[in-house]
């Protein structure tokens, strides 16, 4: 009776999501309102449309990625907190189609709208089959495939959340069309990139040594084999080739050939003569070097050209710390401690400069250097208002981290220097990267049986959370 109910109301929940996604593809927007030749109505954004914004922020920004954690260390209040943010997410549906007001032309986060709900729905849909713990015969086999599936789809869907809000905001104020389309493409890009290294380095500072450490490889190869491809695309992305050289070209071009031949070296050096990995500064380096090529960059508006000017020095500041992170914090060591449990409070700095860079390029387009202009907004406001959005990003990437890193790991998993030790290591480390090793199974409390459990992931208290039978 219960698995009777819950495949019924799974059912209902994915024949409403798959109803949404056609009636988004098919719903059309009125237009009577927009002058020609532009993207939006002179209308003032409703309180219908604010509440949309609002509930959405709240469902994907938040619930899901809480979810997706939750799911990670096997709790019980995964399923909970994804339902909710489901519920929301469909009230917000509603209410994005509802609104009065300020009208919108034909753009990209009503055309991304069908994609991430179809995401969604395969998301739902994969939860529910899990739910009901078919396992015999074929069932089995497709389960481990939909388990997978689960768990891809649910860490994709964080940086297609992330990109279905940038196109929101540019839609909502009618920017990045014609030919400012190139330059919004580039200050989102790349400040989303640095937005996303500084979340990466954010995740192997507090909870990805271990993973490091299996790899086989310093952090500075990864950073700089990134480094390397990226400044193989812009150099020869940034300038139309056979064309005459225009605008800020060469800069660009240059900075991207720069990164390329850095990156190499950051490569070549991430290993000692032995094979073992080996820390170096090159990826600090670019980061410094980039971060003055962009303070110095040109700029049209007074405005504009403080904001740009301060985006670089927060740039160099990450490289500066990064380098003094390494070279003085840690002494080319991999971590304070074994587990990279407890890090330098100075080692919080690059990642969260990296952030406060990242939204402050993303923040400094031609079209939103205008409108603040207009509005008549000092920078001292503007740049004040870009760091207090990346506290707070930086504020819950380390709240995910945390809640992931407390429960699959335990109290008890941090290294006792005077503890007896097995093989040159603590007793605790062998149970520590096992407990690891299974919380990446993504999303899987109220989603499998017990049997299927892998090993004991314990709580807080210690106590196991999931048993093995």
């Amino acid at each position: 009776m219960v698995e009777a109910g819950i495949k019924s109301r799974g059912a209902a929940l994915v024949l409403l999501l798959l109803t949404f996604a056609v009636r988004a593809r098919a719903h059309e927007h009125h237009m009577d309102n927009i002058e020609e030749g532009q993207s939006i109505s002179g209308d003032p954004i409703d309180s219908i449309l604010w509440i949309h914004i609002l509930v959405q922020a709240l469902a994907w920004g938040v619930l899901f990625p809480t979810g997706m954690v939750l799911g990670i260390i096997r709790s019980k209040w995964h399923v909970p907190v994804q339902t909710t943010g489901t519920v929301l997410a469909i009230v917000g549906y509603f209410l994005g189609h509802g609104h009065k007001g300020r009208q919108f032309a034909s753009n990209i986060h009503s055309k991304f709208v069908p994609i991430i709900m179809l995401l969604l729905i395969i998301q739902v849909a994969m939860g529910v089959y899990l739910k009901l713990h078919l396992e015999r015969g074929i069932y089995g086999k497709i389960r481990k495939i939909v388990v997978k599936g689960h768990g891809v789809v649910g860490k994709l869907m964080p940086i297609v959340t992330w990109a279905q809000f940038v196109f929101g905001g540019i839609t909502a104020l009618g920017f990045c069309r014609g030919d400012h389309t190139g330059q919004c493409l580039a200050h989102f890009i790349m400040g989303g990139a640095f937005i996303a290294y500084g979340v990466i380095l954010t995740i192997l500072l507090l909870v990805g040594q271990l993973w490091l450490r299996r790899s086989g490889r310093s952090q500075e190869f990864f950073d700089s084999l990134v480094i390397a491809a990226w400044g193989c695309v812009n150099t020869f992305t940034e300038h139309r080739w056979g064309g005459p050289w225009v605008h800020n070209d060469l800069q660009h071009t240059s900075m991207g050939i720069i990164w390329w031949c850095a990156g190499l070296v950051g490569i070549w050096l991430s290993r000692t003569r032995d094979g073992r990995p080996k820390r170096n500064l090159i990826p600090g380096i670019v980061i410094l070097l980039t971060g003055y090529g962009m303070s110095a960059h040109p700029q049209t508006l007074p405005l504009s050209n403080i904001v740009h000017t301060l985006f670089g020095y927060t740039l160099m500041a990450a490289g500066v710390t990064r380098i003094i992170e390494i070279a003085f914090v840690l002494k080319d060591r991999n971590a304070t401690t074994a587990d990279g449990s407890d890090p330098s409070s100075f080692q919080y700095l690059p990642p969260f400069l990296l952030y406060a860079s990242g939204f402050l390029f993303m923040g400094a387009t031609e079209e939103q250097m205008q409108l603040l202009s207009d509005a008549h907004v000092s920078h001292v406001s503007y740049v004040l208002i870009l760091y207090s959005i990346s506290f707070l990003l930086f504020l819950f990437v380390n709240m995910l981290l945390h809640l992931y890193a407390v429960h699959a790991w335990g109290m008890n998993s941090k290294s006792d220097a005077e503890a007896p030790r097995a093989n040159g290591m603590p007793n605790g480390h062998a149970r520590v990267d096992r407990q690891v090793r299974d919380a990446e199974e993504f999303e899987l409390e109220g989603l499998m049986s017990e049997d299927e459990a892998q090993g004991p992931v314990q709580s807080k208290e210690g106590r196991p959370l999931a048993a093995q039978h």
